[in-house]
């Protein structure tokens, strides 16, 4: 069990600093603690895990509302289990997603006493949160208060120093694409706008189009930064000492003509001021993600808030992403096949533990070809660990890897070609004939999505019903989204678009040239999780006809790692489906075991021909 971090003390603290009025001019009824930094990561720093550390609870989702009585946690179904498993008695789990459960505006109306304030740091919750949340407070005379010394960091006496790491140019080999050419299809998507002030403050769209690389966030390789594109020239806000000879070079030889000034991480709203001040027409132009301390700062006739270019460039790899996502699911491949067909033999003469199988996967990635390191915690989980949707093995949860049960690995890693993301289940004992059951629906649902057709540009959410449609037959789901967009060594987890019941406000739709996940899973509390994800990349599609010309897009599966034949119910399947799998697994032999055998891994290579046999 992960362990409960007690947290009285911490909240009165909280609470006597609303009380006071030393960092508002009011008392404050209510205190608004979001996951996010001040560039609305979903993976923040150390430093910027505010909302972990007064609450206890890690999951990457979740927003924290204490009132000067009581304390609530707001997160998705993906973390209901782990919330309840790492908070104390002092917080109350609100369900989201669960009908019954209000929002969190709606809760503060109907709770909060006439004409409340409620605190909140503009600098590390969204544009789109703060203004959505305000409108409605405002509108039952409750007052969103801006508090610009965030409450929490009072409190918390050893948080961590900001990472400011080494960033490192990331080589036209692997990006494809120049600054001044990324710079010139976002300007003429300015000139669209009426934009003269364009501001990026998302780490990995920096990271994307300065073409360099850091590790400033733990498995994400960005860097801490801002970037304000000028009609003359583009303004970089980092800390200096990252700015070695090196990254000037780069920038001096990726920017071409273009002016690149460099200033202080801290001074971007006086940059930013400063801009506003000069280059008077035209629209300032910011993700309604930015934080809304800088979009405050923006005249309202001015601020245009909607999703910037580098996002949706960001999202449609060009050739040579494309190829280099390729590449890296082909090495990653590899590894996981080393790595399952060594833990299949592993288990049965030594104590393999969660953690020390999740290290081992490490050793065999690292062997591979511009390997920098994972693109995130490996979910390595046992049984129970697995119904734990994003289950973090821990010294005081680690358990052996047996063959007695389920057994769910999550993993990803980055390389300087690509990022990867692959799930796997396996039983390596005798399932049971419902977890044979399960585990064929979710593959039902899994190949379903892989071999979907679409128009050109629709959106995520009109396709997750195929992943669910054969749990729902009998009555079963999952509390998950089907699919997100991942980055090309970049985070794993990116937007704009996604396959979800839930809407993507930006989902731009589908285009050829995006990869995104195929995850569907199941899980039950105390007894096991299944789940299998690949990456898969859109394609045209072949079709007979082509409606109003619009054109129909297809997934193409880039993961190739076995999925487990023993575990499938066979006569659930249907011939199209039985086709569709021994041709993946004929694919996985063909492209995987040839390096298999390059690189010595004779045994691993065997393991691969028995997991793939034909069914």
């Amino acid at each position: 069990m992960p362990s409960i971090k007690a947290t009285g003390d911490l909240l009165s603290q909280l609470r006597q600093l609303m009380r006071e009025c030393r960092y508002y001019a009011q008392p404050l009824h209510a205190y608004i603690v979001p996951s996010t930094d001040a560039h609305n990561s979903e993976y923040p720093a150390e430093c910027d895990k505010r909302r972990a550390f007064i609450s206890g609870f890690t999951g990457s989702a979740g927003t924290a509302i204490i009132t000067l009585q009581q304390a609530y946690l707001w997160t998705d179904g993906r973390y209901f289990l782990q919330a309840t498993q790492e908070m104390d008695s002092n917080w109350t789990l609100m369900k989201e997603g669960v009908p019954s459960t209000p929002t969190q505006e709606l809760w503060l109306i109907r709770n909060l006493p006439p004409n409340s304030y409620v605190g909140a740091d503009p600098n590390v919750m969204s544009h789109k949160t703060w203004k959505s949340l305000q409108e409605q407070l405002d509108s039952f005379g409750h007052k969103l208060a801006a508090v610009e010394t965030n409450l929490v960091d009072l409190v918390w006496s050893n948080r961590p120093a900001a990472t400011n790491n080494p960033i490192v140019p990331l080589e036209r080999k692997f990006s494809g694409k120049s600054i001044k050419d990324k710079l010139t299809d976002v300007r003429l998507q300015m000139k669209d706008k009426n934009a003269s002030i364009l501001v990026l403050t998302a780490l990995d769209e920096i990271a994307w189009f300065l073409n360099l690389r850091g590790s400033d966030v733990e498995f994400n390789p960005v860097f801490f930064a801002f970037v304000i594109i000028v009609p003359d020239s583009i303004i970089i806000l980092m800390d200096s000492h990252k700015v070695s000879p090196t990254i000037k070079e780069h920038l001096k030889a990726e920017a071409g003509d273009v002016k690149v000034h460099i200033d202080c991480y801290t001074k971007v709203k006086d940059i930013l001021k400063q801009s506003i001040n000069e280059y008077k027409d035209g629209f300032v132009w910011l993700s309604d993600d930015a934080n809304y301390g800088l979009t405050s700062i923006v005249p309202t006739r001015r601020l245009k808030t909607e999703i910037t270019p580098s996002a949706l460039m960001k999202a449609v790899k060009n050739a040579v992403e494309v190829q280099g996502m390729r590449n890296a699911h082909i090495k990653d491949a590899v590894a996981l096949c080393c790595y399952f067909s060594w833990l299949e033999k592993a288990i049965k003469t030594e104590t393999v533990t969660e953690i020390s199988g999740a290290q081992k996967l490490d050793e065999f990635r690292k062997i591979q070809a511009d390997h920098v390191g994972p693109s995130f915690e490996t979910i390595s989980s046992v049984g129970p660990h697995g119904a734990i949707i994003h289950y973090r093995p821990e010294p005081c949860s680690d358990v052996p890897i047996t063959a007695d049960t389920l057994y769910l690995c999550d993993s990803g890693a980055q390389f300087k070609d690509g990022t990867t993301d692959v799930t796997r289940t396996f039983h390596f004992g005798t399932p049971t004939e419902y977890e044979k059951e399960c585990f064929t629906r979710v593959l039902k649902g899994q190949l379903r999505m892989g071999r979907a057709i679409f128009p050109t540009k629709i959106k995520g959410n009109c396709l997750d019903s195929f992943a669910r449609q054969f749990l729902w037959d009998v009555g079963l789901d999952y509390a998950h989204g089907t699919g997100h967009g991942i980055g090309c060594f970049l985070n794993v987890h990116e937007g704009p678009m996604g396959i979800s019941w839930k809407n993507f406000p930006d989902d731009p739709g589908f285009e050829e040239g995006m990869f995104i996940s195929n995850e569907p899973g199941y899980y039950e509390d105390g007894k096991f999780g299944i789940r299998i994800e690949d990456i898969v990349h859109v394609t045209p599609a072949d079709t007979v006809h082509n409606f109003n010309n619009r054109g129909f897009l297809t997934f193409e599966t880039v993961t190739l790692v076995p999925k487990q034949t023993k575990l499938i119910k066979v006569d659930m399947l249907t011939k199209e489906e039985i086709l569709q799998l021994n041709a993946y697994h004929q694919k996985c032999r063909n492209i995987i075991g040839p390096l298999l055998e390059q690189q010595g891994f004779i045994e691993a290579k065997n393991w691969l021909w028995k997991e793939t046999e034909p069914i």
